[in-house]
């Protein structure tokens, strides 16, 4: 919350007056907030439960190509390749979460070589059906409503992230499932012992990472009438990025799905900030890589003190 107060008074006072404090500039900071959000709290999930999922990028991107592909190309009903996307993202949660607890091998190598796997595999199958890895489409009927409709300036992402975000929160501070995933990232042997069935926790929670991913592309393709291969790439770190700034420790354990939600908001006003002053948008992972920094810092002290270590 700091972080997202602390970017936001800097850029309203620097692009206060350029339309940064506009409705127009608040939608477009909360909507790019809203679709990082959305993919960010599930990945900050895992993490509370020791993990790290580097596939999501890859699996907005498959999301969209299918859907597009489905929708665009094929002119089959939108739902079919949303059902198809869906499956996909759920198998690739469930490939990612049983590979990692049965070989051991560290989260970080095994979704990054399914990232690989799946963009490359997603490209290699859209030019093989369409010769292409972009697809256009006209977005229309229910499925536009519910994924890519707006009010005003305001997407309807901004819905479904502050719904998820409310049920995230839930899970994670009052039931059992939130307990077993603190226990998993906070301790591993120990909670085993205790009798936390830790494989499951962690093959759900990938599970979940990459439907989050699903629904980030399906609202994209939907909202942008285009279906793209590299459309998820900026997700690949800014969603663990989010995560950390907003408070997750990297080590597990620890975290908040509320401190999640505002590191997606302090990227969020950072890039529609350098956006709205006419700066080069790369400057947005100057501010965004600044925060991460101080906020590593800061979970690191705080995990030295909460260890009582001097």
């Amino acid at each position: 919350m700091i972080s997202a107060c602390a970017v936001f008074t800097l850029f309203a006072f620097l692009a206060g007056d350029k339309g940064f404090l506009s409705q127009t500039g608040t939608a477009d900071w909360l909507n790019t907030a809203s679709q990082l959000g959305i993919v960010a709290l599930p990945v900050g999930f895992l993490m509370v439960a020791g993990e790290f999922d580097l596939s999501v990028g890859s699996v907005v991107g498959m999301t969209s190509i299918i859907v597009a592909t489905c929708y665009g190309y094929y002119s089959l009903s939108p739902w079919i390749g949303i059902v198809i996307a869906i499956a996909v993202g759920a198998g690739i949660g469930l490939l990612n979460g049983v590979i990692t607890v049965a070989t051991k091998l560290p989260s970080f190598i095994v979704t990054l070589g399914m990232m690989l796997i799946v963009e490359g595999g997603a490209i290699g199958i859209s030019n093989a059906l369409t010769n292409s890895s972009s697809i256009s489409l006209s977005a229309a009927g229910p499925s536009r409503v519910l994924f890519a409709s707006s009010w005003g300036s305001f997407d309807v992402s901004l819905v479904w992230w502050v719904v998820l975000a409310a049920v995230a929160t839930y899970v994670l501070q009052r039931t059992r499932f939130g307990n077993w995933a603190f226990a998993t990232g906070g301790d591993l042997k120990t909670a085993r012992l205790a009798g936390v069935p830790t494989n499951r926790v962690k093959v759900s929670l990938f599970v979940c990472s990459s439907l989050g991913a699903v629904l980030v592309g399906i609202i994209e393709t939907l909202s942008f009438n285009n279906g793209d291969v590299t459309l998820g790439s900026s997700y690949v770190f800014t969603a663990i990025a989010a995560a950390v700034i907003g408070g997750v420790l990297l080590s597990g354990g620890y975290g908040t799905m509320l401190g999640t939600a505002f590191g997606a908001i302090t990227y969020g006003i950072a890039s529609m900030g350098v956006f709205f002053l006419g700066w080069d948008a790369d400057l947005t992972d100057l501010f965004v890589g600044l925060f991460l920094l101080l906020a590593m810092l800061a979970n690191n002290r705080l995990r030295i003190v909460a260890l009582g270590q001097r």
